[in-house]
């Protein structure tokens, strides 16, 4: 079956909108929803498209489009030209291949995808060096799951620039209020050779509603073998209904620069639902003091972040 053919049921016969009549106020909730069932039919044509390839089974019979996500984001720094990026993600569970391989796709920060960064720092990176239509490309490609905390993937991003991951992952609940969790990503692309990205956490809950987290990630390649490190140490308060405010001190650097830090900085973000929880709207506040070996050429700068993310 070719990837335009549609597996039983079908996922794109759908009912053609009506037009809205000239002067008529905008349905903003309808147009939400047809945009995100618009998503979840494209990710489910592409799924089942893809999953045809490997058997006759339907798609119907066991398939699943998990983790779906659409995010429009806008950020500003004022050291930095201001930019936006739009950005999705989802990855499907496939009936044709064996319960233990999935498909994932999207379209995001390029070396996120390959470093397998934590959106911590993909938020902080965006605000210190805002993404261009270069940076964010589309990615797709197979992974698979080796015991649970193992896993291995291969794919392509912007273009047909290939890669691989293994990946390793371990969460340790060491008290009743505290965890620490381990991850290792071992990567291979043309462009970066080998290289590796480790993140350790430790998170301690105060309350039933407030939580701390320290967070560490560091990165390598053999192109580049400055080792590179980011930190974070936060503090995360539930406000009910979805409602989310955090508090985090970002920090980076790295090696033979001359300079213990990089760049550090505070930044507050607060993320609630809007229009009956089928988007979550975020508004960012950071300010930063980025470094330098020129003296008296220190600054400080303001940065601004907002956005909307949608699940389908």
């Amino acid at each position: 079956m070719a990837l335009g053919a549609c597996a039983a049921p079908c996922v794109l016969a759908q009912d053609s909108p009506q037009p809205t009549p000239a002067g008529a106020p905008v349905d903003v909730e309808a147009t939400v929803e047809a945009t995100r069932e618009a998503a979840r039919s494209a990710a489910l044509w592409l799924a089942s498209g893809v999953d045809s390839w490997f058997g006759n089974k339907p798609f119907s019979e066991g398939g699943e489009v998990k983790d779906g996500q659409l995010n429009l984001r806008f950020y500003s720094r004022q050291d930095q030209k201001a930019d936006y990026s739009v950005t999705f993600n989802a990855r499907f569970k496939l009936p044709n291949l064996e319960s233990r391989t999935y498909l994932f796709t999207g379209r995001d920060n390029a070396a996120a995808v390959v470093t397998d960064r934590p959106s911590t720092f993909a938020t902080r990176q965006r605000l210190l060096q805002p993404e261009s239509t270069q940076d964010t490309a589309f990615f797709a490609g197979l992974g698979r799951t080796l015991g649970d905390s193992v896993d291995a993937r291969i794919g392509f991003q912007g273009g047909l620039k290939l890669y691989a991951q293994g990946r390793f992952r371990k969460e340790w609940r060491t008290s009743a209020d505290d965890t620490a969790e381990f991850s290792q990503t071992v990567f291979v692309t043309a462009q970066d050779r080998l290289g590796s990205s480790t993140v350790a956490s430790l998170q301690h809950q105060f309350s039933p509603t407030l939580v701390g987290r320290w967070l560490n990630v560091v990165d390598v390649t053999q192109v580049d073998p400055n080792v590179e490190w980011n930190g974070s140490l936060g503090v995360f308060k539930s406000l009910g209904q979805q409602r989310l405010l955090s508090l985090e001190l970002l920090a980076s650097a790295k090696q033979n620069t001359g300079l213990s830090l990089t760049d550090y900085g505070l930044q507050m973000r607060w993320e609630q639902p809007v229009l009956h929880n089928r988007l979550t709207g975020e508004l960012i506040f950071g300010h930063f003091w980025p470094q330098s070996l020129v003296p008296g050429d220190r600054s400080t700068a303001w940065a601004l972040g907002t956005g909307v993310k949608m699940k389908f």
